[in-house]
């Protein structure tokens, strides 16, 4: 299991069951007797430019998750049918936790992120008296972290798509001058036709020049630069996506030991040992991105031909491009 991390709790998001209820519901409240496709409901915006939200807007369902910060609930639009996830949070905890400015900036950062098929969309938000609520997008097969926990571990096909296509996403935001600064399986989602939704920009930062100095994240995660309190750029998003790789196919993260002042010395020494059940392809690109210096880790527009990549793209499924590269 990972070691606390700083920053939001990961979502509650809907399941396909909850879909068809929505769905269901709907028609019995209109009185249709036809029924649409889920994907009618959830691949289009849940909110229309202009309006104003209120909670009135919405049908709730039953609660999804609680997170340190909120709580998710499964939500209908009353005006388009479509579904989403509501995350309701109090302004009162918002304050007591000292996390304002962190959440202010959370919602400008994603909010400003245009439509990339890996990256969890925020369509809106709206506030009362007491509370926040951010209308999320819907992500059909759930939780990233839940799914990998119970098979273990993927196989080269699903895991060389799924780092293909965050590979994908980390270059969009970087070319936006955006760092993630937090990726790990509880802030990924899986949307409804498999593709991964990289979610939750609570530690994410927009630094068109300057280096930073915040330790953030989680510790598992952390690069070396942060272990040991130096700067650091949009290269950790690099260093993660390694440990990522690694834990993809190994089922823990490469430095995780019990105490984290061991976690902290392999971190900074690069004590990575790889088992011998990876592919050759496979630790060659986790070698290449866990560098001690970021300046020698793999570039992301690189991922997709690299030979581990290329080895498995004929195999993945044709319903999901691992291999999407926006400008």
């Amino acid at each position: 299991m990972h070691k606390a991390g700083i920053g939001p709790t990961p979502h509650g998001y809907l399941s396909s069951h909850d879909v068809v209820n929505a769905q269901n519901d709907s028609h019995r409240s209109s009185g249709s007797n036809s029924s649409p496709p889920i994907a009618a409901l959830v691949k289009q915006p849940p909110v229309q430019a202009l309006r104003q939200y209120s909670l009135d807007s919405f049908e709730i369902g039953r609660k999804l998750g609680k997170g340190k910060f909120g709580k998710v609930y499964c939500a209908r639009d009353k005006a388009t049918g479509y579904v989403c996830a509501l995350k309701v949070m109090e302004k009162k905890e918002l304050i007591h936790f000292k996390v304002e400015k962190q959440f202010r900036r959370e919602i400008e950062i994603q909010s400003n992120l245009s439509r990339h098929p890996n990256i969890l969309r925020l369509y809106g938000h709206f506030h009362d008296s007491s509370r926040v609520f951010l209308i999320l997008e819907y992500a059909g097969q759930g939780e990233m972290f839940k799914v990998l926990r119970k098979k273990g571990r993927f196989g080269d096909v699903l895991a060389s798509q799924y780092i293909c296509q965050i590979a994908s996403a980390l270059s969009y935001l970087h070319k936006k001058h955006i760092i993630h600064r937090d990726l790990k399986p509880e802030n990924l989602l899986i949307g409804l036709d498999g593709e991964v939704k990289l979610s939750d920009f609570g530690w994410s930062v927009h630094t068109p020049s300057s280096r930073r100095t915040t330790m953030c994240g989680t510790l598992d995660y952390l690069p070396p630069e942060m272990v040991e309190a130096k700067d650091h750029d949009y290269k950790v998003d690099l260093w993660a996506l390694g440990v990522l790789t690694y834990e993809f196919l190994v089922g823990n993260p490469p430095f995780e030991e019990p105490a984290h002042k061991a976690t902290y010395k392999r971190i900074s020494k690069v004590d990575l040992k790889i088992p011998p059940s990876v592919s050759v392809e496979a630790a060659d690109l986790i070698r290449r991105l866990l560098q001690h210096q970021p300046e020698r880790r793999f570039p992301l527009d690189q991922i997709p031909d690299h030979p581990w990549i290329v080895k498995n793209r004929p195999l993945w499924p044709n319903s999901i491009s691992g291999d999407r590269r926006s400008n």
